[in-house]
């Protein structure tokens, strides 16, 4: 097990769910990519997750993870949208197959060739399934994935056990760009289904939806587009961790629902 895979888990154990905000480097520059991570690490984000689903090259991802790691001392974990988005300068790199892709280059092809530009930049590589859930948005067209409804958890939760039964260390729910958060009934589902560290993504714009969300299970909250669309990142920011730890009280019985 790598350090930041490790550091993650650590952070899961103690505080029950975490926070990781996604930077995208097609839609920001290297300047303000830096200044939301270091109001996300004074927010409470666990970390920064960097990548894109169109227009990323690795000049563009060297640029932002070298200007993110001078303003911010969280570890920086790429989001490889594709082979091209892969930078030697992050602490990490999600390793991820798209379960439910109908293209086997999206599931193992990109991997293949991939895999061997992480060994040689000597990348911590975190095993990953990823599943697109709901509308999708842009990242299912690139992908090439027939998303999974959000009113069928069992079949989301069927997804969920193959991910673990085939050793994956990790498993995101993505609810795509812009879109419809992820329902906490599906999270309940897939977290009594299986025992994989569970990500939730997408549609994460407020303090209530992350209470929801770690509330049902989800052990890491991802927050996107909403932090490149304010001034305050910080506040949005500190908004969402409170409310994931509210959902984690909840969760616990440690407190009374509202």
């Amino acid at each position: 097990m790598g350090r930041v895979e490790e550091y993650l888990l650590k952070g899961i154990r103690e505080q029950g769910c975490v926070h990781l905000t996604l930077i995208d480097p097609d839609k920001i520059g290297p300047e303000r990519a830096a200044e939301i991570a270091h109001k996300a690490e004074a927010a409470g984000s666990m970390g920064i997750m960097v990548g894109g689903s169109l227009g990323v090259t690795e000049r563009m991802l060297d640029e932002t993870v070298l200007s993110i790691k001078k303003m911010c001392k969280l570890p920086v974990i790429l989001f490889p949208g594709d082979v091209a988005s892969i930078s030697r300068y992050a602490d990490a790199i999600w390793f991820l197959s798209v379960l439910n892709s109908s293209s086997t280059y999206h599931i193992i092809g990109a991997q293949v060739k991939g895999g061997v530009i992480v060994r040689r930049y000597g990348l911590e590589a975190i095993s990953l399934a990823y599943l697109i859930l709901g509308q999708g948005g842009v990242v299912s067209y690139v992908s090439q994935t027939r998303p999974l409804p959000l009113e069928s958890p069992q079949l989301v939760k069927a997804y969920a056990i193959a991910a673990e039964l085939m050793g994956f260390h990790f498993l995101y729910l993505e609810g795509g760009s812009g879109g419809k958060p992820i329902p906490p009934e599906v999270v309940r589902e897939v977290r009594e289904a299986v025992k994989l560290p569970l990500i939730v993504g997408g549609g994460v714009r407020e303090r209530k939806i992350a209470e929801e969300l770690a509330s049902a299970g989800a052990d890491i909250i991802v927050t996107g587009n909403v932090v490149e669309e304010v001034d305050d990142v910080g506040e949005v920011v500190k908004e969402i961790v409170e409310g994931l730890k509210r959902g984690v009280k909840l969760r616990r019985g440690n407190v009374e629902v509202r």
